[in-house]
């Protein structure tokens, strides 16, 4: 997800103190502890607040259903909010406060991945495990060298694997051969999904008719769609967020740009429909993990006590994080201790784990073994398509 780039800046900030930090003791709770604490580190202002918002959500969704059955071994699972403003340096300092202050036992989010690199020197000194839900950049859970973070986990699949999951709907499903891309120059996260789409997509047999790129905040994107049209692409193919999709997406209908057009899991948000109306909409796809519509029983269930308690539809965000809680919580059951290490080995070999949105197997980088789904847009609403597995 979001923000990969600007960590970059933030990683020295934050390595930095987790370097400081790393010998103030000890950072596991009391064993006598009648709770037990999870940080959830989320982007509950800023640019993204929408995300972090749900996230939150579904974090709180999954504590208070595992409190009201007990809690964990007996102890209640008490959440301490933090908010990182949608900023990855803002993240790593209050990923320190969750650890050295408020002595959490793991911490569930950010939401993107910007965010969660930010956090990863601080928790890693700490020895305190992070479950992301929705960060899909490929080095959050493995650094540079190739060697797995062994406190870093997910429950989301990653930018490489939605390219895939797109790229094979586009030709399989769609039929199409030729396809334009409009993406992001600024965003990691939509160029790493621009390289994987076009090499599954051209490995397939399509063809890459034309590029064009844009900026974050950018506003007025007619002139390089209307380049795009005159390609004549089968498929336009936008991998970005929400904020820009919205405005892109109205804009291509106003340029005459028919076609279907494309995205990734960035584009889920209300806010999408809000800005660019729903006629817009119609004959737009993007990959997701999760869909509403999906009607196997325990998605439903989910949706169903999701808007009991909210009075509103649950977007991937809400049940990535509601699935982070319930791998945590059996993770600490089976630890016996809310010892970092050891919760983070738990998480490390669990198998066929029962989660909202399936049954969690992790594989050797800590990453879930999933598929993909593929949500259709119909008069503004969110529609399950198919499910795929490239």
């Amino acid at each position: 997800m979001k923000g990969w780039k600007k960590a970059v800046g933030a990683l020295a900030m934050t390595t930095a103190l987790a370097t400081l930090f790393a010998g103030c003791g000890d950072k596991k709770q009391a064993a006598n502890s009648n709770e037990v604490k999870m940080g959830a580190l989320f982007e509950m202002t800023g640019n993204v607040a929408n995300y972090g918002k749900s996230a939150y959500n579904g974090m709180t969704m999954a504590v208070d259903e595992i409190n009201a059955k007990g809690g964990i071994n007996g102890k209640k699972i008490t959440i301490v909010q933090a908010d990182n403003k949608s900023e990855p340096s803002e993240s790593g300092n209050q990923a320190t406060k969750l650890i050295s202050k408020d002595k959490v036992a793991v911490i569930v989010g950010p939401a993107t991945s910007g965010c969660v690199a930010a956090a990863t020197p601080v928790v890693t000194n700490a020895k305190v495990p992070l479950i992301a839900p929705t960060a899909t950049a490929p080095g959050i859970t493995v650094d540079e060298q190739g060697k797995v973070r062994p406190y870093i986990f997910r429950t989301c699949f990653t930018d490489p694997f939605q390219g895939k999951v797109m790229a094979t709907f586009a030709l399989k499903s769609l039929n199409v051969k030729n396809a334009a891309i409009y993406f992001d120059s600024s965003s990691d996260y939509s160029k790493g999904l621009v390289d994987v789409f076009t090499k599954t997509f051209e490995a397939g047999g399509g063809k890459v008719v034309a590029k064009e790129a844009f900026l974050a905040k950018d506003q007025d994107f007619k002139a390089a769609l209307t380049k795009l049209k005159a390609s004549n692409p089968d498929v336009l193919y936008v991998p970005a967020y929400y904020e820009e999709v919205s405005k892109i997406v109205k804009q291509a209908r106003e340029v005459g740009l028919t076609c279907p057009i494309l995205g990734s899991d960035g584009w889920d948000s209300p806010k999408l429909v809000e800005i660019a109306g729903a006629d817009a909409l119609n004959n737009t796809y993007f990959s997701s993990a999760y869909s509403a519509q999906d009607q196997d029983p325990t998605i439903q269930k989910f949706i169903k006590d999701y808007k009991a308690k909210y009075n509103a539809e649950p977007d991937s965000f809400a049940i990535h994080a509601y699935d982070c809680v319930l791998v945590a919580a059996e993770a600490i059951k089976r630890a016996g201790t809310t010892d970092g290490t050891k919760i983070a080995e738990e998480i490390a070999k669990m198998k066929d784990f029962p989660i909202a949105t399936g049954k969690f197997t992790v594989d050797k980088e800590h990453n879930p073994i999933t598929g993909g789904t593929i949500i259709e847009l119909k008069n503004g609403v969110q529609t399950f398509r198919e499910k795929i597995n490239p």
